[in-house]
């Protein structure tokens, strides 16, 4: 196997992981501004890889597989120091909510393309206007500090919620488009 540029492109933001993680726990002023930058690096990778692969038709199978599985590792590490560093119940829930979607349409997406009905689960507009709100939940969360007179962690508690009641809602639409398959004896 060949690593294009977009594959490498995801595999260093896999590896921003760990980084974010450092860096969100250092006790500095800049911490949070270091944090949410590794955040925006990592989402412009994600926007770069895909713009790349299309461009010049460097898709491949790997990075198809591994593209998505690098985006919720990553909003899953950050939502993960999110609930850790603000224990509340809202926050919590709205992120186990946001994780839990993701684990279950990924395991119906594989089932699904098992079946030979992967066309059955494609991306939904809800998907990805809950994408948005997700990741400027997370980049405002990360920051976490009010901006003069901007309450950017309120904001951010705010979209995060709205972010996972829309991923309720693309949740039910993934499920219901997979209704006929699910409903089959096999």
């Amino acid at each position: 196997m060949s690593f294009t540029i977009p594959t490498l492109l995801t595999l260093l933001r896999i590896a921003l992981i760990p980084v974010l993680v450092i860096v969100f726990y250092v006790p500095a002023d800049w911490s949070n501004v270091a944090a949410v930058t590794i955040f925006i690096l990592a989402g412009l990778t994600d926007w770069l890889d895909g713009w790349i692969a299309r461009r010049f038709g460097m898709m491949s199978t790997f990075g198809a597989f591994l593209d998505p599985v690098a985006d919720k590792l990553m909003v899953g590490v950050a939502l993960i120091i999110i609930v850790q560093a603000h224990p509340e119940v809202l926050l919590a829930l709205s992120s186990a909510v946001i994780i839990g979607r993701e684990i279950t349409i990924s395991a119906l997406r594989e089932w699904m393309a098992s079946l030979g009905e992967a066309a059955r689960v494609k991306v939904a507009w809800t998907g990805k206007i809950k994408t948005i709100l997700q990741m400027v939940a997370i980049g405002f969360l990360l920051y976490g500090e009010s901006l003069g007179w901007l309450p950017v962690l309120d904001i951010g508690r705010i979209l995060l919620v709205l972010a996972a009641v829309l991923t309720v809602v693309s949740m039910i639409s993934y499920l219901h488009s997979a209704w006929p398959a699910i409903r089959q004896k096999r």
